[in-house]
């Protein structure tokens, strides 16, 4: 029987969603391996007893590469930039993220001063070459730098974006002696030299990483179907992946974004992805969901806004997701003052949590729910069993542990509930007004106190909520981007975009079309979704809508500016019809004592697989299931449907 495999490797499982052409669905949830993580796939798939068709990943590696974990060194890059330019990646803008702080450091450079040469080229701001490159001059530099031992280069001329015949003729020559070459009109053709730069810079340092790593995997796998999500919210192939990882850095949230839009396509939602590293919140409205064109990889995350300045600047698309360092095993801890504190930083797989029993010494958020009761004494289907006592005597370091537990547990809410008013208070929309998906091995535990927090009246735990990532790969359609930037007729240059997308891959369903657009004199652009026709008028009134509901004004004197138009085709892939498994048993197989209220309270605890279609459950109660466990609060009710539908009473 053949069978499609996602696979979600996150900072603490990987997760994998099995569905067989018949329709059945099997799970598999076990610990990343962050050295090799490869291999957890390899294992898992030589394991199976169906014909594997398809696998779809997502991964952390491009983000891993750039952090700086063990095992994965950035590889020797060079940086090829107009005369005159050679510090401009390290210069970047003005942005300070701590302005009084004397011993602030910038970010690790990616490419090191005696690598970033110099080209005597020029391009003017018209697009008008002042100075062609010398292929002579390139030839001689692309030697000098393999005899140093540089890997992979990226190439960044001024304005190449208006016209890139330099940056070609630099890459055909450096074809000759270099595998890996990025360059800025191919990877972020887009104004900004800084931001465009460091882009393609990342873009290089990733090429070598990422293409050995897919190459590799790819070839380990027994189907040649092999596809890669993207950070914004489509399926790539392998040779997209390999030429543009950087558009990897995000791929897994993104699953996430896409499940929730695929499961409830008519409802306003807020997603809320809470795994074992970060918790991660978004907003869908009716089936769509927001695009941003830059990110900082690599920065400081201050309550879930990332701090400008602090990491590299990607001008990619990415799902609008606010991020904040909040999961299951986020670190409970005491400053020098003894204020009681959680994160930044997390015990991760190796050696996670002190409740699981590899070697870890420091308490996390899953020890403090575990000593609550929220959590029974084993995950994932008894294969992962927690040892309660440790973790007792890991918080007891801290203080009182049940105090220590219940005080770290308000604090992680409050931190996720910034993260969700980020995404919706800050961008003019009132999260009372959404439903709340809860997802993610953590998400559920948490849900119903933002919910309280923030005012939300309906939380809904879809199916396989530990997995639905990894559910998110199979439900995500092919998604290609191609962009320009200054258009001089909107609508002509489109249809141009539209046209090199359609003779690349010969079939597309549909188009989306973005831009980036301000006012003239405006420094920053907003992101808008244009319909398939435009005219002055339509993008004017989109664009004011938008800029409303953000910054509460328009300026209806001021000419508006289209920066930079992009255009994402889509190629539907067959979507899988994924509902849940019910029983027949409406009985409790349980009860103990759960910290709620700040009170011990007798809750019922429930298996989910067990429990019959439209059952209604009144809080206080659990209900574990193999990837997740849902804690319901005293005047809440669960109902029992594909989802599990949680409502204030």
């Amino acid at each position: 029987m053949k069978c499609k495999i996602a696979v979600d490797i996150g900072g603490t499982f990987t997760d994998f969603i099995i569905l067989r052409e018949n329709g059945g669905v099997s799970t598999l949830k076990v610990l990343t391996n962050p050295k090799n993580p490869g291999e957890v796939i390899k294992n898992a798939v030589s394991s199976l007893d169906c014909e594997v068709d398809e696998v779809i990943h997502a991964t952390t590696l491009a983000t891993n590469t750039l952090l700086g974990q063990e095992n994965l060194s950035i590889p020797k890059t060079a940086l090829l930039i107009t005369k005159g330019f050679r510090d401009i990646i390290e210069i970047g803008r003005q942005n300070r993220p701590r302005l009084y702080d004397l011993y602030f450091e910038k970010p690790k450079q990616i490419v090191e001063r005696d690598l970033r040469i110099e080209v005597d080229e020029r391009v003017n701001a018209n697009g008008n070459i002042i100075k062609s490159v010398n292929a002579e001059e390139i030839s001689k530099i692309s030697k000098e730098l393999s005899e140093k031992g540089v890997i992979s280069i990226a190439v960044s001329y001024l304005h190449s974006y208006l016209n890139p015949q330099n940056e070609l003729i630099t890459k055909q020559v450096l074809k000759d002696r270099f595998k890996y070459i990025s360059i800025s009109y191919e990877i972020a053709p887009e104004p900004r030299e800084y931001e465009r730069t460091s882009t393609t810079v990342i873009n290089a340092a990733l090429m070598p990483i990422v293409s050995s790593y897919l190459e590799n995997l790819e070839h380990s796998l027994p189907t040649k179907n092999f596809y890669i999500m993207s950070s914004s919210g489509g399926i790539i192939d392998v040779e997209e992946a390999s030429k543009k990882p950087v558009q990897l850095i995000e791929s897994g949230p993104a699953a996430g974004v896409i499940a929730s839009a695929n499961f409830l396509p008519n409802d306003s939602l807020i997603s809320f992805d809470m795994g074992g590293t970060t918790a991660k919140a978004g907003v869908i409205i009716n089936g769509a969901y927001e695009i941003t064109s830059e990110y900082e990889v690599g920065g400081e995350v201050h309550h879930g806004r990332v701090v400008k300045g602090s990491g590299y600047p990607i001008r990619f698309p990415f799902i609008d997701l606010a991020e904040v360092s909040a999961g299951g095993g986020t670190i409970i801890w005491r400053d020098e003052a003894n204020a009681l504190k959680v994160g930044p930083i997390s015990a991760g797989a190796d050696p996670g949590p002190i409740c699981y029993n590899k070697g870890g010494n420091k308490p996390t958020i899953t020890d403090a729910n575990l000593v609550l009761g929220k959590l029974g004494d084993e995950l994932i289907g008894g294969n992962l069993r927690l040892n309660k006592e440790k973790a007792l005597q890991g918080l007891s370091k801290l203080g009182d542990p049940f105090e220590v537990s219940r005080n770290a547990l308000e604090l992680i809410n409050l931190e996720m509930a910034r993260a969700i008013r980020l995404v919706t208070v800050e961008r003019g929309l009132d999260p009372t007004s959404f439903s709340l998906i809860a997802f993610g091995g953590a998400g559920p535990q948490h849900a119903l106190y933002l919910a309280d927090e923030i005012g939300i009246k309906k939380v809904v735990v879809p199916p396989y909520p530990g997995l639905f990532s990894a559910l998110g790969l199979l439900l995500a359609d092919w998604r290609f981007e191609i962009r320009k930037s200054f258009p001089k007729d909107l609508e002509k240059e489109y249809k141009e975009l539209e046209k090199k997308l359609l003779e690349r891959l010969k079939q597309v369903d549909y188009f989306i079309r973005y831009a980036d657009i301000r006012y003239k004199g405006q420094g920053w652009e907003l992101t808008v979704q244009l319909p398939s026709e435009v005219n002055e008028e339509i993008v004017r009134k989109t664009f004011e809508e938008k800029h409303l509901s953000t910054y509460g004004f328009i300026m209806k004197d001021r000419e508006i500016e289209v920066v930079t138009i992009r255009v994402f085709a889509v190629r539907k892939r067959l979507i899988p019809k994924i509902s849940s498994k019910f029983g027949s048993d409406d009985k409790p197989v349980g009860r103990r004592k759960v910290m709620m209220e700040d009170d011990w309270i007798d809750a019922d605890v429930f298996v989910r697989e067990k429990l019959p279609k439209g059952l209604r459950i009144k809080g206080p109660a659990i209900i574990e299931e193999y990837s997740s466990t849902t804690v319901i609060k005293p005047e809440w009710n669960a109902i029992i449907d594909d989802s599990i539908i949680l409502v204030r009473e």
